[in-house]
Formats: C-alpha cells, structure tokens, sequence
C-alpha cells in the first residue's frame, strides 16, 4: 500500500493497495493469502480469439483505449501502439522516447501518454507521428483525458490542467490543495458533452467545462473520518463511471456514489471501501471492494442485489459489465465472469499468470485485457 505523505513521492501505484491487510503503510506485513479458486462448471463459454505482445506493464495499469476503430495501447518501456481489434494485428509500434507511467487516451485522430517526470506526449493516431508534448508540473500517475478537442489531466500536485489536443497548448489550469496524506495515485477522469469530471483527494467530485474549467458542481463521494490522518484518508478511486446522466464513483474507506451529471445532485450512496472504481451497465453499478468482495447494486436506488465473496483477497480489478457477466480480472492472472443479475461464477479464463489491474475494456462484442506481464487479449463470448 503507497501513501503521499507532505510531499509528492514516486511510489508504487495504487492498483496495489487492493489486498493488503493492514493500512499501516510504514510496517512490513504479509499480504492476506488470495482465496483459493474454487471448482466451477461453466455455463458462460469464452475464448480467446487472439493475444499479443504488447511488453510489460511493470507496476502500471496500462488500460487500453480505443477510438475510430482503432486499438491504442503502451508498456512501461516507452513504446505505443496502434492495434487492429478485429485480429490483434499491430499497424504501428514507436518509441516515445521517455519510460512512461500511464495512459492511454484517444480520440478524434490523437493518441495521449504520460511519461516519467510529467511529461505529456501527443501523437498522430493514423501513424504514431509526434504531435507535440507538455511538461505538467508533477508526474501524471493516471492516463490523461481526452473529448471535445481538448486534453485533460491531473498531476500528483492536485494541479488540473487542459490543453488543446491538436497543438498541446495549455487553456486552461486549477490548482487544489493537497492533504497532507493521500493515496498514491490520481484518480481518473472523464471528458464528455462538453464537462470534464475529476476525481479528487479527500472523497470529492468536481464537473468542469471542458472549454474553460469554469466550475458546474462539486460533490462530495466521502467525507474523511477518523482520529489519524490515515484513518482520514478517504481519496476518490479508480476512475468515475458515466452512463447517461449517471455518474458514480467511489472513495477509498469511503462510499460508493451515484449522482445526476448534469448539477451534482446526489442520487445515492452506500458504504464502501476500494482502491479502483465501479462499473456501470444500464441496471446495475459494479464494485470491487478492497477485500476482495464483488458487489452489484440497482443503478436507480442503489440498493445493495448481491455481494460474492469467492474472491477475497485476489486483487480484483475495476470491474466491467460484458454480455448477461460482470467481469473482473486479479492479480493471479484470471479473469472472472459472474452472473450480473445473481452474481454467480459462470465461467473462469487463465491468461499469463501476471496481475490484471485495469479493468477490461470492451470493444465491440470482444472483450480486450491487458496484463502486467504485457499480455494483450481479446475475449469473446459464444
């Protein structure tokens, strides 16, 4: 487990904070041992239709992103790549020239990464060619966001920062203050119709215009509680899940929450703790807690439909809603297909044996994984 402590340290990513058993980030204790797996009769048939080498992820999550047809993803060594969903075909691969530490964003014939020491690079979707690139203040931990003609990101200093995506000028910036302890990482973020939502430090959600970072509303996912600053930690997690005027998120020793997009008006909230974020369909939101419990709630009234709790202590992913399964990925190497409605096991898939710590991502009837040992996967349903 990695903490921010007075001041911005590189640590490891938080995606590594699901599993620990104690919130101590200063004594050595074993991890609680992953539940072992138990028997399962298939009901759900999935394969995989093809697998690439991609390079290793190292302690990142490099989730994929997919815009125009196309398949964007990075490894930690620096390299970018164009992808063709359809077979796994690689269209083009370049060096970036810097270790990177998060990404992907795509959109509109652009591709984003963060590389190390803040650095924000920009290239051409169509043939990798460099566009421009962007110093932010402090390193970048989570990929940028990109809609509307405009990047957004988030800086380990709490600085958000927009820039055109087409010259990588800067249009506009917030600075927020920054708790004295907070995770190690920045939570994500979303661009769409015109806001940029952000999670922030201290269980926060703010909705910005994506033109001029003028403020629409500000919510609150958990408010901090505790004797200790890091009994206090209560940081937004993950990234935010948008579905139409619905956006929920959720908060490390916080809550899961759901509110109206367009004014902030909170919808519902339940007690939760977790270090990655929710997964929405048009019924149900999705979370994985930090123990491992996978829990599906009604998407209009929150109410808690099931809690599998086979899992424990696996490091599960984000997860994603695919087909009548919600999907989860470990840190084992597995992913997890439950029933969405009943949150029974309905079938089990072994990619590498390396960590999943994005969640899935779904592109068109496949699902696409990617693994900490450089394992890109598409999976697919019969």
């Amino acid at each position: 487990m990695s903490f921010i402590l007075n001041r911005i340290v590189p640590l490891a990513v938080l995606a590594l904070l699901a599993g620990c058993s104690s919130l101590n980030p200063f004594a050595s204790r074993p991890k609680n041992a992953p539940a072992p797996l138990a028997n399962v009769t298939p009901s759900m048939a999935v394969r995989v239709i093809w697998s690439v080498n991609v390079g290793k992820a190292g302690n990142q999550g490099f989730r994929p992103a997919l815009s125009d047809g196309r398949l964007f993803t990075a490894n930690e060594g620096g390299e970018l790549m164009s992808i063709d969903p359809s077979n796994g075909k690689i269209v083009w691969r370049i060096d970036t020239g810097s270790r990177l530490v998060s990404g992907v964003a795509a959109d509109g014939g652009t591709v984003v990464v963060a590389g190390a020491e803040g650095a924000v690079l920009a290239f051409d979707a169509a043939n990798g060619q460099k566009r421009w690139k962007f110093d932010a203040s402090t390193e970048v931990l989570s990929a940028p966001a990109i809609g509307n003609g405009t990047v957004v990101l988030r800086s380990l200093d709490n600085r958000i920062v927009a820039l055109d995506a087409g010259t990588g000028s800067r249009r506009w910036y917030l600075q927020r203050s920054t708790p004295s302890l907070s995770l190690q990482a920045a939570p994500g973020i979303i661009v769409a119709d015109g806001l940029a939502f952000v999670g922030l430090p201290a269980g926060r959600l703010i909705a910005l215009s994506a033109l001029s970072g003028a403020p629409r509303w500000e919510v609150t996912i958990a408010e901090p509680r505790g004797a200790t600053e890091l009994e206090r930690v209560s940081d937004v997690s993950g990234t935010p899940a948008l579905i139409g005027r619905d956006i929920c998120a959720t908060a490390y020793q916080g809550r899961i929450a759901c509110v109206d997009a367009g004014n902030g008006t909170l919808r519902w909230a339940r007690e939760l703790s977790t270090a990655v974020g929710p997964g929405v369909d048009q019924r149900y939101v999705f979370a994985a807690d930090e123990k491992g419990n996978l829990q599906a709630f009604a998407r209009d009234t929150g109410s808690n439909l099931w809690r599998n709790t086979s899992l424990a202590w696996r490091g599960l992913s984000a997860p994603v809603s695919f087909g009548r399964a919600v999907v989860v990925g470990d840190r084992l190497g597995y992913l997890h297909f439950l029933s969405r409605e009943e949150g029974a096991l309905l079938a089990r898939l072994s990619t590498d044996g390396s960590a999943i710590i994005s969640a899935p991502l779904i592109a068109g009837s496949h699902l696409i994984v990617q693994t900490q040992d450089g394992r890109l996967l598409a999976v697919a349903s019969d």
